[in-house]
């Protein structure tokens, strides 16, 4: 699992050895990534970052404040092919975006100001290792219903790691075998089921993904003591 200090010192490299060198972006084009996103920022309030997946259960970035909030026109999909992390070149797995449409459910992240370049750096350095994301300033409805603006990582649909189909019958072969460094693909997804229980939500697909991911499991120990 990637942590505070291993993206502090460039640790976190090490992890993404399996990548092609050309995918890997610069800290140069990280940064450039930031400084458009924050030239974007729609206002100078507080600046709040939507957690859908990894982010609900380890942010690293520091903040002062955690909602349950709602980003409406967005969906989760698993989209994005996988190979480092929890998956390899071999036997690739999928990692989480969201895409047009529905809507999501997950927790708004106030960004403490007094750090606030420095958990912004943080934050890009961890979302941004290959620019499979797009980062976006969206509105967020917060559970009293106020409504504030939040940075959300969504899919770039035309990076070249992009998948189209993330339908759970067509993605759960390949992620109930994935598996790399931090873990495997499936845990992903039970990790992320039980964070959004533990708030008291739930997403239809991943408790559909998640369903399909048990029963390959299931079937593959019963195989196994055969």
């Amino acid at each position: 699992m990637l942590n505070r200090n291993a993206i502090s010192s460039g640790a976190y490299l090490e992890s993404f050895d399996s990548l092609p060198k050309e995918m890997l972006w610069t800290q140069a084009r990280i940064d450039e990534s930031l400084a458009q996103t924050m030239l974007q920022r729609p206002d100078e309030g507080d600046v709040w970052v939507f957690a859908y997946g990894s982010l609900m259960w380890n942010p690293i970035s520091q903040f002062d404040s955690r909602r349950i909030a709602t980003l409406h026109d967005w969906h989760r999909t698993f989209c994005i092919r996988l190979i480092a992390g929890r998956g390899t070149p071999e036997q690739p797995g999928r990692m989480l975006a969201l895409e047009r449409g529905g809507s999501t459910q997950g927790v708004a992240l106030r960004l403490c100001q007094s750090t606030l370049e420095e958990e912004l750096r943080i934050l890009w350095i961890r979302e941004m290792v290959t620019g499979a994301y797009r980062p976006t300033w969206a509105t967020v409805t917060l559970d009293d219903g106020t409504a504030v603006s939040a940075i959300a990582f969504v899919a770039d649909t035309q990076h070249a790691q992009y998948e189209a189909d993330a339908s759970p019958a067509a993605i759960a072969p390949a992620m109930a075998v994935a598996t790399g460094l931090f873990g495997s693909n499936a845990e992903y997804v039970f990790q992320l089921q039980a964070a959004l229980a533990g708030c008291e939500l739930n997403d239809p697909y991943i408790d559909e993904l998640a369903a399909e991911l048990t029963c390959m499991t299931t079937h593959a120990q019963r195989a196994r003591q055969a």
